[in-house]
């Protein structure tokens, strides 16, 4: 791993390490997890599905969803375990799980781990959510998600999702209230890289890859095209329209070669060599 960092010069470390078992849910911080073309182990193992028009519930779409995000969830040695509000535990399986959960989204609701032939969510207009709020009735469109994923998964798009500090910083820096507003967990990354600077730095690693810890080797394959989750009411983080303002004025690139510049923050990544990563491990661009 030395000589590598030698040859490549490190970039910096894995500085924290997150999943969300349940899609549009507030996951967890670990310190070590098996990351493999599925993903991290336990990241987005299942999602609710509308009975009503078959669609993933996403906090894309945050007049219908954005509840979930008022719910942990955890993987734990039994399974995964749902804390709702109330202070309730749930799991996928138990009687009264999916009449809960409905209960709490106001829609009828199953709670799966395979998604519906052909999966789609709605992925409000962002622009549209800042202006008349989180509870308008706004445009939408239909997205085939999980194009850069293994089928049979629920990512939106690649299996990892990453960010890093200097993005954090330069978003900080930008913020009207200051550096205390900003917190990455509205991003929803699983690895947070710690690297020097403020800067989007981790826009200019797209075709290139990532080698981390050991052995683990990560493909950046787009920059991350934000929604409006990131300005939800995340748990204990208030609302925040600035956190999809803020990149909109100052980081409106193209995800991917030939799209129209949209605000981005984060990368996603494929997995070319699957292994255990860890926080702080060292990270190396190739």
């Amino acid at each position: 791993m030395a000589d590598r960092a030698a040859r490549h010069g490190m970039t910096g470390r894995v500085g924290a390490l997150w999943r969300h078992p349940v899609k549009s849910m507030l996951g967890e911080r670990i310190d070590a997890a098996e990351l493999t073309g599925r993903g991290l182990a336990g990241d987005r193992r299942y999602a609710l599905v509308d009975r009503e028009t078959g669609k993933v519930a996403s906090a894309k779409q945050p007049r219908l969803w954005r509840a979930l995000l008022t719910c942990r969830a955890a993987v734990t040695a039994t399974g995964v375990r749902i804390t709702t509000p109330d202070g309730r535990i749930w799991s996928p399986g138990d009687a009264g799980t999916d009449e809960a959960l409905s209960a709490l989204v106001g829609r009828p609701v199953t709670l799966t781990d395979a998604p519906p032939p052909e999966a789609s969510l709605d992925r409000a207009v962002p622009e549209d959510v800042l202006e008349a709020g989180p509870d308008a009735e706004v445009p939408y469109i239909d997205v085939r998600f999980g194009s850069g994923a293994p089928p049979g998964t629920f990512f939106d798009f690649a299996p990892v999702h990453l960010i890093t500090t200097a993005t954090l910083r330069r978003l900080a820096a930008l913020h009207p209230a200051g550096a205390g507003a900003v917190d990455g967990r509205r991003y929803r990354p699983n690895l947070v890289v710690d690297t020097p600077g403020e800067d989007f730095v981790e826009h200019t690693w797209r075709d290139r890859e990532l080698h981390i810890g050991d052995r683990l080797v990560l493909r950046v394959v787009a920059s991350t095209p934000r929604c409006a989750v990131p300005t939800l009411a995340h748990g204990d983080l208030p609302r925040d329209p600035d956190a999809l303002r803020l990149p909109a004025a100052h980081h409106r690139v193209p995800a991917l070669p030939g799209r129209a510049p949209e605000p981005c923050v984060g990368v996603y990544a494929q997995v070319v060599r699957g292994g255990l990563v860890r926080e702080g491990d060292a990270v190396t661009v190739a």
